[in-house]
């Protein structure tokens, strides 16, 4: 259903309306649906549309934008007999700055340069809970890791979110529970990176979707839980030129794949900013949780970073743990492969070698290892941000209005706690956070 052709011939047939789709600057679904007869024009000479109540893009007085489909995105939504699209902002007749996706574009554009693709495998947490008009939450199941039969209630609306994901170009490989109760994760097929993080938006449709005609709410927030594990993201990475994975080494992995690892392991801690984005995030990467905290890499350690699963050949890749899917995947993306490629350029070797539980070795040692920690809040991520040029130039032209827009979230954040007389590094997750992010 790429051609033009193609599609129009289905119009007449099931589809009446298109939605156009693109992501704000927190990677939040946007859009407006049009008649199918205006597709062709949204093709050709886009939609014009309002940007300045979209979060973080422009201010009332220079606000008029025009969103372009991409036809190699479009997929019919099954249960509603509409299609939708992604596609690219533009301003003036140039592409549009903070437009997430074109920022990601731009970086696949300077990979592409060298030869170079970048394929990611996201692995996207979720629960699934019950709500009252508060936010007191109710867990429908009180299933653990890999429990299946009458510990995994969700296990039907797992196979029918697998079902559906086809029509949107996702192929799904493992549904499992995962180790909170409710909490769930479906994987699916890698892809290059602007599909991949296309897919992810389409993921989280499907599964909020689906979640809601069975009564419940899916929630991709980083820590809904005091208590309870973490939602996270681990991407699996490659690099590959001219059909050949670049991470093949003859033993492990290669000189380039651990450049990789060193940029990465370099960028770490302005990284968080974007993979780690919201005030929520932070209550995740705490110790106990298997969720990382301190920058480093090993070939089997689950507790580092940067981890290297048992897969060599063309399966050879890189697993970065920390991000979660509360982040913006087109920022998330773009700022990852920046470092990496940084890494790269610059031969930074990998240092913070280790294959022991960082959770149990003492403060001097892991001081001995040269092992840094991750920053602990938003507004400390936000500093190392603001000063690493690498991950600055990613995010591109959308740099001054992500950092402005998480500097004010992190400013009420803080307010909120003082009103409340909470202490301002505590773990518990708040209502505001509750309000704010349980729908990411």
């Amino acid at each position: 259903m790429n051609s033009l052709k193609a599609i129009e011939s289905g119009f007449g047939r099931k589809v009446r309306f298109v939605q156009l789709i693109f992501v704000d600057i927190n990677g939040v679904p946007k859009g407006m649906e049009i008649p199918a007869a205006r597709y062709e024009e949204a093709i050709e000479d886009g939609i014009s549309f309002d940007g300045s109540s979209i979060p973080g893009f422009q201010g009332i007085e220079d606000s008029d934008l025009i969103f372009k489909a991409d036809p190699s995105t479009y997929a019919e939504v099954p249960w509603e007999g509409i299609a939708r699209v992604y596609g690219y902002i533009y301003k003036d007749g140039k592409p549009y700055a903070a437009d997430p996706r074109g920022v990601l574009k731009k970086v696949i554009d300077e990979l592409a340069k060298e030869g170079l693709t970048a394929y990611i495998g996201p692995e996207p947490e979720f629960y699934l809970l019950r709500r009252n008009g508060s936010w007191e939450l109710h867990l429908p199941d009180g299933g653990g890791y890999f429990d299946i039969l009458s510990l995994d209630r969700a296990r039907e609306i797992k196979r029918e979110i697998a079902e559906y994901m086809p029509a949107f170009g996702l192929i799904p490989e493992v549904l499992h529970h995962e180790v909170g109760n409710a909490q769930h994760e479906i994987d699916f097929r890698y892809d290059e990176a602007l599909r991949t993080a296309d897919n992810i938006i389409s993921f989280k449709y499907v599964v909020k979707a689906v979640a809601e005609r069975h009564g419940l709410y899916a929630t991709f927030m980083p820590k809904p839980l005091h208590g309870m594990p973490g939602n996270g993201m681990h991407l699996h990475i490659s690099l590959w030129k001219e059909g050949e994975n670049l991470f093949i080494g003859e033993d492990g992995l290669s000189d380039t794949a651990l450049y990789f690892i060193g940029g990465l392991l370099k960028h770490a801690k302005a990284l968080t900013a974007v993979t780690n984005p919201t005030v929520n995030s932070y209550k995740r990467l705490v110790p106990g949780y298997e969720a990382p905290v301190y920058v480093s890499w090993g070939y089997r350690n689950r507790s580092a970073l940067i981890r290297v699963p048992a897969f060599w050949g063309n399966g050879a890749r890189i697993e970065y743990r920390c991000p979660d899917p509360s982040a913006n995947p087109y920022f998330a993306f773009a700022a990852i492969l920046m470092a990496g490629l940084d890494g790269i350029r610059h031969k930074v070797e990998p240092s913070a070698y280790v294959e022991e539980n960082l959770y149990e070795i003492s403060d001097d040692r892991r001081k001995r290892l040269g092992i840094e920690t991750l920053p602990e809040s938003l507004g400390e991520a936000l500093e190392a941000l603001k000063n690493d040029k690498i991950v600055r130039k990613a995010l591109g032209g959308a740099y001054e209005n992500f950092v402005r827009y998480k500097e004010r979230e992190w400013e009420e954040y803080l307010a909120y706690l003082e009103a409340n007389h909470l202490p301002k590094d505590t773990k518990r997750v708040t209502e505001w956070e509750l309000e704010r992010y349980f729908h990411v």
